[in-house]
């Protein structure tokens, strides 16, 4: 689509031979003979640019780019005036005018400071754009993501972070379950306090209790001096027990005391400490499991999942992919020093086919390995692609047929009951996920009793 111009000026002849060199710069143009109507026509039409002259009757160009920026800030005024009147043309622009030409106009000149100001205007309307993304998402800034399961997220992220309460996430690796931990944090009336993450895995069994609670000194061979815990580090603020289900069950007790009494003990000493932390787990895997099978504490359990959060795997929520993988490219191509590359449409396709194992971490690593790999080129395509892309669509569909036979029906009807499930019942996405047009899904449908189960 052509940008929209409104140009205002009160000789007919300038008007005239301003639209035609508009037209060939490749514009749409939209004239008015003076301020009043231009303001009456800038209302019905919304142009792009607004070029206006400055002197003019009932209505000068001052009192239209004063009006215009009350009501559209991001619409660029450029200014027209006769050279001696530039005093004024200062003063439109700081009313909002972006630019100013004197008569007789340089063409070139025009085309320039147009071009200016579109891409200013492009600009200004990114930024809205992005500033509305982020209020949708209610300031959960770095997590990233519009489908349908990342709004529910988002909605009980605001419910959550608000309060204090204990919270068990729940997910995939790579889902990103310590940036919503640290979403909650900064989102919440702890901001102002530490937010720290130990990963229960990842600290040897006969250093985690020290390195949680604190000893006192002499506690044993090496402590030459009394040293606080994580949890006292945490005091206040938040902590975050990434890989809870690795918590050695002597050191599950100690943690339910802390959730029960607020209180913890220092290897060493007898007498308890109070301590006012939030308490923020994860774990990808099944824990109530864990708890029939003796390896995880029940009353722990239930301590810990007073508001549980899963969050969803990359595979469920594919429509988000095209933003990630866009939001990674670009802070790839920054740290790496390289101007924006483009990801080709084949790309897009391929990710979207991927069941991305490692979910959005896997992304990311991906995205970030390809901007490394690329040659001198401005596109990433299909070929830059790893080679568990090329295996992944060799063996797409991979199918199991029983000895006994099958009813051909029954399976088309379950592969387009998942297909819509995996797409959220959305029958645009479902049809092109599928490589069929959207009334021949209706109709599938429609001879398979297919319907969306109403929410609870």
């Amino acid at each position: 689509m052509k940008p929209l111009l409104l140009l205002v000026d009160d000789e007919a002849s300038f008007r005239q031979v301003a639209t035609f060199k508009l037209t060939e710069m490749g514009y749409e143009t939209v004239t008015a003979e003076n301020g009043e109507i231009a303001y009456s026509r800038f209302l019905d039409v919304q142009p792009h640019v607004v070029l206006s002259d400055l002197s003019m009757p009932q209505m000068d160009g001052l009192e239209l780019t004063r009006r215009i920026a009350a009501i559209s800030d991001e619409t660029p005024v450029i200014i027209f005036t006769a050279f001696g009147d530039i005093k004024n043309a200062v003063s439109a622009m700081k009313l909002g005018a972006v630019d100013y030409l004197t008569k007789p106009i340089d063409w070139e000149e025009l085309k320039l400071s147009i071009e200016r100001a579109l891409r200013l205007r492009k600009l200004v309307d990114e930024n809205r754009r992005l500033k509305a993304i982020v209020q949708e998402r209610h300031s959960f800034d770095k997590l990233i993501g519009s489908s349908a399961k990342m709004r529910q997220l988002y909605s009980a992220l605001e419910r959550v972070a608000a309060t204090d309460a204990t919270v068990l996430l729940l997910g995939e690796t790579g889902t990103g379950k310590e940036l919503v931990a640290r979403a909650i944090h900064l989102n919440g009336p702890r901001r102002r306090e530490p937010f720290i993450t130990v990963n229960c895995g990842a600290i040897p069994e006969s250093l985690l209790e020290a390195e949680l609670f604190g000893y006192r000194q002499g506690a044993f061979t090496g402590a030459v001096q009394a040293r606080k815990g994580i949890f006292e580090q945490a005091h206040m603020g938040t902590i975050l027990l990434d890989e809870i289900a690795e918590l050695p069950q002597q050191l599950q007790v100690k943690l339910l005391r802390v959730l029960q009494e607020g209180e913890l003990l220092r290897l060493g000493e007898s007498l308890p400490r109070k301590i006012d932390v939030r308490v923020i787990a994860a774990t990808n895997r099944d824990l109530p499991r864990l708890v029939a099978d003796g390896t995880f504490r029940e009353d722990l359990y239930f301590r810990l999942n007073v508001i549980q959060l899963k969050l969803p795997p990359l595979r469920a929520r594919r429509e988000d992919i095209p933003i990630l993988a866009q939001h990674f490219l670009q802070e790839a191509c920054t740290k790496y020093h390289r101007p924006l590359l483009k990801l080709n449409r084949d790309v897009l396709i391929a990710f979207d086919r991927y069941p991305w194992p490692g979910n959005v971490r896997e992304l990311r690593n991906t995205i970030e390995r390809l901007v490394i790999m690329a040659a001198d080129t401005d596109t990433i395509s299909i070929s830059d692609l790893p080679e568990e892309f090329s295996m992944q669509a060799a063996s797409s569909i991979p199918l199991h047929l029983p000895d006994g036979g099958i009813d051909l029906e029954e399976v088309e009807k379950e592969i387009i009951k998942q297909a819509l499930e995996r797409n959220e019942w959305n029958q645009t996405r479902t049809a092109r996920y599928l490589n069929i047009t959207r009334n021949t899904l209706i109709y599938r449908m429609q001879k398979f009793g297919l319907i969306q189960d109403p929410p609870p």
